[in-house]
């Protein structure tokens, strides 16, 4: 009875070793995994950190060369603009010196008219 017992308490702490062998596996194999997870993940965020700051450089380039452009086509615009107020201011000098010319033709046609009619008029008056 002895060895039976003494074969029974050997095969209980065989098997003991056996699962305690296996849980230790089962947990180098959890540390691995999340080391690796880890690692993973980290150079995932290295990724996406690079790629942000490659990002938010085009987006400041992009930005710099709208504003250039912005500021290009205002100046553009404003010469623009002010040479079409000197066309503007020229055209109506030119439009009131033709318009006093034209007033002062007319005047002096109605009146050497009137001084024509005021002399055949005393003219038909003196007969």
């Amino acid at each position: 009875m002895k060895l039976k017992s003494i074969a029974s308490l050997l095969i209980g702490v065989s098997m003991l070793a056996g699962v305690m062998a296996a849980a230790q596996s089962v947990k180098d194999d959890v540390d691995k995994t999340a080391k690796d997870t880890a690692d993973a993940t980290k150079k995932a965020a290295h990724k996406t950190a690079d790629a942000t700051k490659k990002a938010a450089h085009k987006t400041k380039e992009a930005t710099a060369d709208a504003a250039q452009k912005t500021g290009d086509t205002t100046k553009s615009a404003a010469d623009g603009t002010k040479r079409a107020a000197v066309k503007t201011e020229d055209a109506t000098a030119n439009a009131a010196k033709k318009t006093g010319t034209a007033v002062k033709h007319g005047t002096k046609k109605a009146v050497d008219k009137t001084k024509e009619g005021a002399d055949k008029t005393k003219e038909a008056v003196t007969k």
